[in-house]
């Protein structure tokens, strides 16, 4: 059998073989037999006049040869383009699901947006002004309350002494308090308005406070509310809860420009007003659905008053499945805040003993006590200038130094990169002198970075934490849903020049414990991954 090896033009040698004698499949593998046999041509050419099968065959032969050779001598070469080819088209696909998922999230929210604002339940709902009348003018906030008679008692009145007494005349003068008292018992609802009258006639003079009653007349509720013969008594609490709520801010719509969402059994800590007035100022230009100065389920919750009626729509459209604490972090969702974004410390908490029926449909509520803070290893890295003989690690060691540094310019920045990854509870930047006003950071804001560069030169990606507010920032940090990223980076960015002082405090850093994980688990909105405004990909 003579066998002649051919070339390819240019001079590689493929190992290309032609059968010139004996039989023209003498030399073929099996392998090739069998593809050659499943083929519909080469069935038709097995048929053919000899000829013609063994210049045919000839032919075929040599094609598979060669290709079976030149595949096996370029195996290597293949194998690496495929692999690079399987990893950018990962990308793509990511990128890809990606853009799908942001454009469908915008999609989403526009929809929701347009959706009815006003609930024909709602439109047909009918008010009775019970003591004081609305403001002549539209206030900053609105602090609604819901009441009703409660089993062990009624702490509405300590409620309204305790806000009261924690707010100055100026202070009072940005808000009104708005009451519903809910429950229909007629002579409950005459002994609380006397009393309320009595012990806060100057408020109600002065517009401060008024009291209502609404109903929704004689129009059911979605799912058949009364039929209660085969609903939970959870479920009956959560959907006249929902009513009540929906009614309190149908009516609060008009009075104010934002809503703060309060129960009838809380303490007020001292000037909780200035507190939420100056946080509504630093975030007023940035996206937020709620901002929470409270860990309780319900009180301390504002809301741009915008918002109110779809949110109050959909009480009375969904008003028994979830609770209004579940219920208000789907809404957040709905609203694209992917986190919580809460202040701390709190300015709100319970008074009294919890209503007993609610100790078996809501979670017991615990404020999370921190101690001091336990600032992880971390190098500081800085592009402005430093006085005094500054350097930047003042700013994180925890003692009385500070960093300080003259005429901040917009986009300097001082950033801390923690040696390793962590899950960061709870951030505090203080910036300034004790005293108030003197050199603090006028406009800035804290980052949270992640994907650590080399050289700890940074991160590649960092998420807006929040804005500081008179100079500070002190904020719970929160995971989104199923994160597993842990914090590289607090990155403190100036977003205006000032020509003065500037004192960067301090920075404080509380991280979560392996023993703390039960803790935060069990809580809406899981704590560590940054407040939900990403700001794509900065260096």
């Amino acid at each position: 059998m003579e066998i002649i090896q051919r070339r390819r033009e240019g001079g590689k040698d493929v190992g290309g073989f032609l059968v010139g004698g004996g039989h023209p499949y003498a030399s073929v593998s099996w392998k090739h037999l069998r593809f050659i046999s499943r083929s519909h041509f080469f069935a038709e050419l097995l048929q053919a006049p000899a000829p013609c099968v063994i210049a045919y065959g000839n032919i075929v032969v040599v094609s598979l040869i060669f290709l079976s050779f030149f595949l096996q001598e370029n195996n290597e070469e293949h194998l690496t383009y495929n692999l690079i080819l399987q990893e950018e088209k990962k990308k793509i696909l990511w990128q890809l699901n990606q853009d799908q998922m942001i454009s469908e999230s915008r999609n989403h929210l526009e929809n929701f947006k347009d959706m009815q604002k006003a609930s024909p339940l709602l439109q047909q709902a009918k008010y009775k002004l019970l003591a004081g009348s609305p403001p002549q003018e539209k206030k900053l906030l609105t602090i609604g309350i819901s009441s009703e008679q409660h089993p062990n008692g009624s702490y509405l009145l300590d409620t309204l002494q305790s806000l009261f007494q924690a707010s100055s005349k100026h202070e009072l003068n940005c808000i009104v308090v708005l009451v519903h008292l809910s429950d229909p018992d007629p002579e409950w609802l005459r002994r609380t308005v006397a009393n309320i009258s009595d012990l806060f006639k100057p408020h109600i003079e002065a517009q401060k406070l008024l009291m209502i009653h609404g109903h929704l007349g004689d129009s059911p509720l979605p799912g058949d509310r009364n039929n209660v013969s085969r609903t939970s008594r959870c479920e009956v609490h959560y959907s006249r809860q929902k009513v009540h709520y929906a009614l309190l801010m149908n009516f609060a719509i008009n009075l104010s420009e934002y809503f703060l969402m309060m129960e009838d059994y809380v303490y007020c800590t001292s000037k909780f007003i200035s507190t939420i007035y100056w946080a509504l100022s630093a975030w007023k230009e940035l996206p937020w659905a709620i901002l929470e100065f409270s860990s309780l389920s319900l009180s301390g919750k504002v809301f741009h008053t915008s918002d109110l009626s779809r949110l109050a729509s959909l009480f009375l459209l969904f008003h028994k499945d979830i609770p209004i604490y579940l219920f208000l972090s789907e809404f957040r969702l709905l609203l694209a805040q992917s986190v919580p974004i809460r202040f701390s410390p709190s300015v709100f908490f319970h008074i009294g003993k919890y209503p007993a029926f609610e100790d078996t449909c809501f979670p017991v509520e615990k404020e999370k006590v921190f101690g001091e803070p336990d600032n992880p290893v971390a190098s500081v890295l800085t592009d402005m200038m430093a006085e005094m003989n500054g350097i930047p690690q003042y700013a994180y060691t925890l003692n009385e130094e500070c960093y300080s540094t003259l005429n901040p310019l917009r986009g300097n920045y001082l950033t801390v990169i923690l040696e390793k990854p962590q899950k960061v509870i709870r951030i505090e930047v203080l910036t300034g002198s004790d005293k108030k006003g003197l050199y603090w950071l006028r406009q800035g804001q804290v980052e949270l970075g992640y994907d650590p560069l080399e050289n700890s030169r940074g991160c590649t990606r960092y998420t807006l934490l929040g804005p500081l507010v008179e100079g500070n920032l002190d904020q719970r940090v929160f995971y989104e849903e199923d994160s597993v990223e842990e914090l590289s980076c607090i990155r403190l960015l100036v977003l205006a020049s000032q020509e003065s002082w500037l004192l960067i405090r301090q920075i404080k850093v509380w991280t979560q414990h392996e023993e703390e994980e039960s803790y935060y688990s069990g809580n809406s909105g899981k704590v560590g991954f940054g407040n939900g405004i990403n700001m794509a990909d900065q260096k």
